[in-house]
């Protein structure tokens, strides 16, 4: 009789215990959770009809463990979950326009091999989309969904805008795959796969079709995610990415004197600029042509984007850094060194080393869209290049936004091509 009293009470005591132990739980994974203002929490574009997967790093106690009915081992899960959340991982967004040297810029991240996952011009395919689709409306939206889950490392939402679509998460239509380092290295690079052509293929080793779902395994396991893009017009737009609990967003925007770009743009895109060509033989550029209209434009948006982040409202707290092309060129080093320390991640050898060999390239490597650049003569080249009259409307159109980031206006052609005479003014931009 005593025997079955003993096991009653045992029992009893087990489960005040159990009960206290799941209060004390209860009230550890209230702190753990990520609190979440359900007005500003990012929501995906509900036109895309697409399941969204990977999110394990934000997952709930249930999701994590649903049929557990250890609530110890529950608790330890998330816990783990958090802490790996709260790492120190990083993850930059590199902005910038066509033909301001972002590329470059953008192998500072992408040489860090081990430990960032790099993705070159991800946008490139949803722009293309859209275009067809949308005429483009909308577009910042889109934009922003799409980094937040690449981000993520999830590529659903990406694949939605891939042509032709990829076949059991593979494409060998990934645009640029060659530029993310990520993507060519093990265990992503897969085995050759005989009579399939992939444009855009790795060119340091031969690798199969792109895999997104091995892609996205080799991005949960790196320590810092960065992407690069030129398509981002509104920095206001990416706030939800600042929001979003599950990231810890780091924004560098690129700026380059506009007059460059448009010298640039007018070698590297020739088909396209056809009518500035045309301006420059005949001397006259009708200030209220559609291209003009155009470049004042692409300057005002990246005014307007510049003067949010230099303003450092309070969701741009830390999180803002704009550089200008022309220090990077001159001082390459120190300035990758000051990307570095604002994104909160450490300036590798390998990185030096890569700037270094990268920075005193010869003329013949230095082609149009190579990343290998005597960087310090690459500064001043455009001003041999470009006519004083294109330059002189480049100035009446962009002229704002030329101040703001310091680029000193000239009144004739022998001051453009006076290479004695510095078209950037000593500025300093404060994004701490």
């Amino acid at each position: 009789m005593r025997n079955k009293y003993a096991v009653f009470l045992v029992f009893i005591v087990a489960l005040v215990i159990i009960e206290k132990e799941n209060n004390i739980i209860s009230r550890v994974s209230d702190k753990l959770t990520p609190k979440q203002n359900p007005q500003t929490t990012p929501q995906p574009n509900v036109s895309a009809t697409v399941v969204l997967k990977h999110d394990a790093p934000n997952s709930s106690l249930s999701q994590l463990e649903p049929a557990s009915k250890n609530p110890r081992r529950r608790v330890e899960n998330y816990t783990k979950e958090v802490i790996r959340h709260k790492d120190g991982r990083k993850h930059i967004l590199l902005l910038a326009t066509t033909r301001t040297g972002s590329s470059f810029v953008g192998e500072f991240f992408n040489q860090q091999v081990g430990n960032m996952f790099y993705l070159f011009e991800p946008l490139w395919h949803v722009e293309r989309k859209l275009a067809l689709t949308t005429g483009g409306v909308n577009a910042s939206v889109t934009y922003r969904d799409v980094l937040q889950q690449l981000f993520l490392c999830n590529f659903t939402l990406l694949e939605s805008f891939i042509e032709p679509p990829p076949t059991a998460h593979v494409t060998a239509s990934l645009f640029r795959r060659e530029s993310s380092a990520s993507l060519c290295e093990d265990p992503v690079c897969t085995p050759v796969i005989k009579d399939v052509f992939e444009r855009y293929h790795c060119k340091e080793r031969p690798c199969g079709p792109l895999n997104f779902t091995l892609a996205s395994q080799s991005c949960l396991r790196k320590v810092h995610r960065a992407i690069k893009t030129v398509r981002v017009r509104q920095l206001e737009s990416l706030r939800p990415l600042v929001e979003d609990p599950r990231l810890d967003v780091r924004f560098i925007q690129l700026v380059r004197d506009p007059r460059a770009v448009l010298a640039s743009r007018m070698v590297a895109f020739s088909y396209k600029y056809k009518n500035w060509k045309q301006w420059e033989v005949n001397g006259e550029v009708p200030i209220d042509d559609d291209e003009v209209k155009r470049l004042k434009g692409n300057c005002e948006s990246i005014r307007m984007s510049a003067e949010v982040g230099l303003r450092q409202p309070a969701w741009l707290q830390q999180r803002y850094m704009l550089v200008r092309y022309e220090d990077i060129a001159r001082y390459p080093m120190q300035k990758a060194a000051e990307m570095y320390r604002f994104s909160g991640i450490p300036f590798t050898p390998q990185v030096k080393e890569w700037i270094l060999k990268n920075t005193q390239a010869s003329n013949e490597a230095s082609g149009v869209y190579s990343t290998q650049k005597n960087s310090s003569k690459q500064v001043d080249k455009w001003r041999f290049s470009i006519p004083f009259n294109l330059a002189q409307m480049v100035q009446k159109v962009c002229g704002p936004t030329m101040k703001l980031f310091g680029y000193r206006f000239v009144n004739d052609k022998d001051t453009l091509t006076n290479k004695s005479y510095s078209l950037l003014d000593k500025k300093v931009f404060h994004f701490t």
